[in-house]
């Protein structure tokens, strides 16, 4: 049974037992909407896609050349005949007149439907033409005892029948998926509403891209970088900005943000600190869950709810790469819930940690038992074709640029002391653009 993040208190939590609590926060997906189909790159359908017609339409040809009915022996798949009298010109977007008489063929091009009785096609590259003096028209057969039945065909509903599911409610749209509720003929798709994530930093010494860096300043990494995250996991962002270290700034941001959004995420201010404002304003806006986790980098992470319609907040840490990990183990996830996404997609999981896979250690890796290490790494195939993984080098949480150099988080689970050269650790997949 999971437990509300308002019933676990402040003690140590695991991973999936944090992760279970911020799902727990909201009770399903936001509500659907029909937006064109142009308009649905990266939205999740919220309805099952069924197919109103097949998929192909008709029987057509996978290449340019002859269509005819293979006259082949009883149980032989390939018979000696060389010639047909070329009767007929098919093109793509044409409905074939009539049936082929034995002997006769079609010349046909990619896409075009089959005669009725059709059911081969012989490539042009296999083909010679001869005009006899009456101008009957020939096409010759080069090696026919090389022609099976049936090639070079594609059956009408092969791809999809009518009627049947083509893609499953819960299905993120990328590219492929695009184009095959196109081939379907849908002009428009039932998606759930892009969840509207509002995002701030907080701290004083925080300083915006583009104004004076002060001496003890630091410029606004996070925002930058999780408003990305946010886009790319399919929300719309709320860009609040940079708060002071001040609590009665802090509330009224939370406030508004609770107005406006169904996620608010906030990056410093929820640790132990003295200037850390971020929790007590939390609690003067709403009800705080947990803030302690057993995983580096991350350690501290509030969670809880605000206003008068609950929504969800994390307060995510304050060194950049601990802010970016985070988010993908917690705030990806809800997303992924508020979206209706189905588990287990390469884009992310509803109810599920992130997509894993296992891979050798170049190195020795130290960790400590009863904690989930995330180390930014770089994974590759060897030579004999196993995934192998080796760490960017420094592992300090505010070391971006070891998130820029990685392709994978080596993830060493909190029953384990230390992983040995060669031993078996399991990765967590970063995938980019290309």
């Amino acid at each position: 049974m999971t437990l509300s993040c308002f019933e676990l208190g402040e003690r140590m939590l695991a991973v999936e037992e944090a992760r279970a609590a911020v799902l727990a926060l909201v009770a399903g997906p936001l509500p659907a909407e029909l937006v064109p189909l142009a308009q649905a790159h990266g939205r999740v359908l919220a309805e099952d896609a069924i197919s109103p017609i097949a998929v192909p339409q008709n029987t057509n040809s996978a290449m340019d050349g002859i269509a005819l009915a293979w006259p082949a022996a009883p149980g032989e798949d390939c018979a000696p005949v060389t010639r047909f009298r070329r009767v007929v010109e098919l093109h793509a977007g044409q409905t074939p007149a009539g049936p082929l008489a034995p002997g006769e063929c079609a010349g046909i091009t990619t896409g075009a439907p089959l005669p009725p009785g059709a059911d081969t096609v012989i490539m042009r590259e296999q083909l010679a033409d001869e005009q006899g003096a009456d101008g009957t028209r020939w096409a010759i057969v080069d090696r026919p005892e090389r022609v099976r039945r049936g090639q070079n065909v594609r059956r009408a509903g092969e791809d999809i029948a009518r009627g049947a599911l083509a893609l499953a409610a819960g299905t993120r749209l990328a590219a492929a998926e695009l184009g095959l509720l196109a081939s379907l003929g849908l002009a428009e798709v039932a998606v759930h509403r892009r969840p509207r994530v509002a995002l701030f930093s907080t701290g004083d010494e925080v300083t915006a891209p583009g104004q004076p860096l002060p001496a003890a300043g630091i410029f606004d990494a996070n925002r930058f970088s999780l408003m990305a995250l946010a886009a790319e996991h399919g929300a719309e962002v709320l860009d609040l900005g940079i708060l002071p270290d001040a609590r009665d700034a802090i509330a009224q941001a939370l406030a508004r943000a609770a107005d406006e959004a169904d996620l608010v995420i906030t990056s410093g201010g929820v640790s132990v600190g003295d200037a850390d404002h971020t929790r007590a304003a939390l609690v003067e806006q709403g009800e705080l869950g947990f803030w302690k986790i057993a995983i580096r980098p991350g350690r501290p992470l509030a969670c809880g709810r605000l206003g008068p319609r609950g929504v969800p907040f994390l307060g995510l840490p304050g060194n950049p790469v601990a802010a970016m990990v985070t988010f993908r183990e917690f705030a990806a996830p809800l997303l992924a819930r508020l979206q209706g996404q189905l588990q287990g997609q390469r884009q992310g999981s509803a109810a599920a940690a992130p997509e894993r896979l296992t891979a050798l250690a170049d190195q020795a890796l130290a960790s400590r038992v009863g904690r989930v290490d995330l180390m930014r790494g770089v994974y590759r195939c060897d030579a004999d074709g196993r995934l192998r993984v080796a760490v960017t080098g420094a592992q300090g949480s505010g070391i971006l640029s070891s998130m820029v150099q990685a392709n994978c988080l080596i993830e060493i689970a909190a029953e384990r002391a230390a992983v040995a050269a060669g031993e078996a650790v399991t990765i967590q997949p970063l995938f980019r653009f290309p």
